[in-house]
């Protein structure tokens, strides 16, 4: 019997119009192998948590430009644990200043993956941390 394929939630909260990366993240993870569902652009933190929940997903991967990760990212972990939730492996990218990193991480982030990262880097991290 084959091992559970790992599924990932791909979304973009928040305003910001731009999901290049995020594709490009989601092509990296379904050519790894995993499931992925991607959200689109202008996705609430309700609506991240409601999808995740609903589609059973080990990991929600979140991209943001627009400067609202301190307010956002937070949102979705605390929702996430509202809804009982608070297992799945939550991970974040995009322009994000270094010295925002830290309370990030202290809000239940497990890690932020800035511009450049490489895709194996992302991968293996996903792959290396999910509870199956």
């Amino acid at each position: 019997m084959s091992e559970k394929r790992i599924r990932v939630l791909v979304a973009k909260p928040g305003l910001d119009g731009h999901d290049r990366g995020a594709k490009v993240i989601a092509q990296a993870l379904r050519d790894a192998g995993m499931e992925v569902v991607y959200t689109g652009l202008r996705q609430t933190p309700e609506q991240i948590v409601s999808a995740a929940v609903q589609e059973d997903v080990d990991v929600v991967g979140m991209s943001i430009l627009s400067g609202a990760h301190g307010t956002l990212f937070p949102e979705v972990i605390r929702l996430l644990r509202e809804k009982g939730a608070g297992d799945i492996l939550v991970v974040g990218g995009g322009i994000i200043p270094e010295e925002d990193i830290p309370a990030l991480k202290e809000a239940g982030i497990a890690e932020v993956f800035g511009p450049g990262t490489p895709l194996e880097e992302v991968v293996k991290y996903i792959q290396e941390n999910v509870k199956n």
